[in-house]
C-alpha cells in the first residue's frame, strides 16, 4: 500500500503518525485487505479468465508464444507471469481443475478482510 493511501487511511480514523500504531491496525479498522492479497486475487481471477477460454482465442495464443530466441541479461531472470500464477496457486493449494467452475474459482480466491 502506497504512503499517499496509508495517510488517508491513517486520516479516515483520525489518527497521526505521531500516534504511532502500525499499518496493520490502521487496516483492521478500517476493514481493508492487504494490497499484496488484492493482487494475488486479480490475477487469480485473470487466469481463471484465460484459462475458461477456447484454446484458438487470442489470450491462449500467448501461452505457445516462445520468448526461447530472447538473449538474457546479466543477473537474476525476471519473474515471469506463469511462475508467479504457480507460486500463487501452490500458496493458496489450487490447481487448474478448478479454473472451470466459475463461481467456485471466484469464491475460493475472493479476499476478505
Amino acid at each position: 500500500m502506497s504512503v499517499a493511501e496509508m495517510r488517508m487511511l491513517r486520516w479516515m480514523c483520525g489518527h497521526t503518525r505521531k500516534d504511532r500504531l502500525r499499518n496493520e491496525i490502521i487496516r483492521e479498522k478500517v476493514k481493508v485487505a492487504p494490497i499484496e492479497d488484492k493482487m494475488m486475487e486479480n490475477r487469480l481471477r485473470w487466469f481463471g479468465h484465460v484459462r475458461r477460454r477456447p484454446t484458438d482465442a487470442p489470450v491462449r495464443r500467448l501461452e505457445t508464444w516462445g520468448t526461447e530466441k530472447v538473449a538474457r541479461g546479466r543477473g537474476r531472470p525476471k519473474l515471469t507471469w506463469t511462475r508467479v500464477i504457480e507460486h500463487d496457486m501452490r500458496f493458496l493449494g489450487l490447481d487448474e481443475g478448478m479454473v472451470t467452475e466459475r463461481s467456485q474459482w471466484r469464491e475460493i480466491i475472493h479476499v476478505d478482510f
